[in-house]
């Protein structure tokens, strides 16, 4: 972990594209590591304008840069931990592996971000290749939710014994552990995680969201990779995640005109604070 002062603080990375709504992607990562207590640090592979009524646009960043980018945080001030978010090509997908590669950075959680919660594509249809190709066997867990593991099983997801064989078979794809996130089920909200060995299954009573799904998935990748580089282990920090989740969903807060947002503060006192020097 990184010194300063002879303090020492868990560093944790986020590879994902930017939220201006600040409810998704990078925004939601970097406060969910505060949440954690780790120190946030990040590499945008897109800007974006949007807000809680949707998303105007998209400006791509060069992967040269995003490659800049990681190699200047962790030729500096290291990194403990990190996750990636929403890859949108594959020369992407494959730069970011070269730099995970040639830094060893671990571990590592990867968001497949290819297909959103209502079944959009967000991503080339060559994505899942290079993922399947290049990340799965960098990682230390993926996190799809059912669509995007039903590409990268190739199979159909419809069920909680299906999530079960799919995580199963992702994880012989590349030897990571799966962590298949059950969103839109029926019942109660049932995550499954597959450790290589055994079957952990997350369930808690589900939430009505009103659409405010946005940015789940990037707050529960993050605050695993937060979980682990704070030390962690992997069923511990998915655990930690999965409720830290569920309790930024009861406490959601209204946001402009659109979908509510999760409220990751609540828990600890931040929100309203004023400093008085």
């Amino acid at each position: 972990m990184g010194e300063q002062y002879g303090r020492m603080i868990a560093r944790a990375l986020t590879i994902a594209g930017s939220d201006s709504g600040g409810g998704a992607g990078i925004q939601a990562d970097l406060k969910t590591f505060t949440v954690f207590g780790a120190y946030g640090m990040s590499a945008i592979t897109a800007l974006t304008a949007q807000n809680t009524c949707g998303v105007a646009g998209i400006h791509p960043v060069p992967p040269s840069f995003v490659k800049a980018q990681i190699d200047a945080v962790v030729s500096d001030i290291g990194v403990d931990a990190a996750k990636t978010g929403m890859l949108a090509n594959a020369e992407l997908v494959r730069v970011v592996a070269e730099a995970v590669r040639a830094w060893r950075i671990e571990p590592l959680v990867v968001d497949p971000v290819m297909i959103a919660q209502s079944g959009a594509a967000l991503a080339e249809d060559e994505v899942a290749d290079a993922v399947l190709r290049e990340l799965l066997p960098l990682a230390t867990l993926v996190t799809p939710n059912l669509h995007e593991a039903a590409i990268l099983a190739d199979r159909e997801v419809p069920d909680l014994l299906a999530m079960r064989d799919a995580a199963v078979a992702i994880n012989q794809l590349g030897g990571a552990a799966v962590l298949v996130k059950g969103g839109h089920l029926a019942g109660d909200a049932v995550d499954v995680l597959f450790d290589g060995d055994q079957f952990h299954e997350l369930r808690v009573r589900r939430i009505p969201s009103s659409g405010a799904d946005h940015g789940t998935g990037c707050t529960l990748a993050s605050a695993i990779a937060a979980g682990l580089a704070l030390g962690l282990a992997l069923p511990d920090a998915v655990s930690a995640a999965k409720r830290m989740l569920t309790d930024a969903l009861l406490n959601r807060c209204a946001l402009g005109d659109g979908i509510e947002a999760l409220d990751l503060f609540w828990q600890i006192g931040l929100r309203g604070t004023v400093m008085t020097l």
